[in-house]
């Protein structure tokens, strides 16, 4: 952890809305003219999409599981290096792992480069004088046996929907983004189910603070859900670590956030339509007070 070049996590899995604190985190920085380097959890995988595939396969004949979840099919030492090094330094390396065409032709046109989508771009210098390092992935605090990602963060952010929600999430985005059937997603989640309890849960422990959607509507069987709940569909339960450290201040999030409530003493219930805003007020303050400690 360091007050000189803070690192910001914020952690959840495929499907489970982590692009929408995301978005917020832009606002927060627009606003307050502060500069992060970005770093996308999907970098730091292992392998490319034709090598992942190959060694999934592999996997398979031996009757192994193989995921995006687990440690194989990542290189948490690496993650684990640039936190420490972004801490002490403010410096580091990144890549990008390119999702899809219009990123290969964004992404070759400043490299340049004749990269496709499923492949990695080269490592390259994190830019120079940033304020902090924002991560957004699956792993931004996991703590494994060999790596301990979790002790360089100076605060974790959590987006952990219900987990019917999240399967629902995911079912209807790979269905219609990627084409997969039914059947492929079903499986996929049962193929990483092991890797998830192992690693991807243990980290919702470790957060400042936790966003976790939950719906208002039957969601018992996911696998036949028609839609996705919405918003105003649901209520979002923001559970605090420690109130003191993060100064929080219930009596005006609760003044601020219309029909929200207290659930416990330090977990508060927001309409599902104001998690955006939610997130924004509850956040902001704490980033400000990060910048101020740097300048101590």
């Amino acid at each position: 952890m360091s007050k000189k070049h803070p690192i910001v996590a914020v952690t959840g899995s495929s499907g489970a809305g982590t692009t929408t604190v995301k978005r917020a985190f832009e606002h927060i920085f627009h606003r307050d003219n502060i500069s992060a380097a970005v770093i996308e959890g999907d970098s730091f995988h292992s392998y490319d999409r034709a090598t992942m595939k190959a060694e999934m396969a592999a996997f398979a004949k031996r009757g192994e599981s193989l995921s995006h979840f687990g440690p194989v099919a990542n290189r948490f030492d690496l993650l684990e290096e640039l936190f420490r090094e972004y801490g002490e330094t403010g410096c580091g390396k990144k890549r990008y792992y390119i999702h899809s065409d219009e990123e290969a032709r964004q992404l070759n046109a400043r490299l340049g480069t004749s990269l496709n989508p499923g492949e990695f771009t080269p490592w390259e210098d994190l830019p120079a004088g940033t304020d902090l390092l924002f991560y957004e992935g699956l792993h931004g605090l996991v703590v494994t046996e060999d790596s301990n990602v979790a002790q360089h963060v100076d605060l974790g952010v959590g987006v952990v929907p219900i987990v019917n929600l999240e399967w629902i999430q995911k079912i209807h985005r790979d269905n219609l983004e990627r084409g997969y059937s039914a059947e492929a997603i079903v499986d996929t989640i049962m193929r990483r189910m092991p890797d998830y309890i192992r690693y991807i849960t243990p980290q919702f422990s470790l957060t400042d603070i936790n966003f976790q959607r939950v719906p208002t509507v039957d969601t018992s069987n996911p696998f036949i859900a028609r839609d996705i709940p919405t918003p105003d569909e649901s209520f979002v339960i923001i559970r605090f670590k420690d109130p003191k450290k993060l100064q929080i201040d219930f009596p005006y999030l609760l003044s601020m956030i219309h029909d929200s409530f207290m659930s416990r003493r330090n977990s508060m219930v927001v309409p599902g339509g104001k998690m955006g805003f939610a997130m924004e007020i509850i956040l902001q303050p704490i980033i400000e007070r990060m910048m101020d400690a740097r300048r101590v």
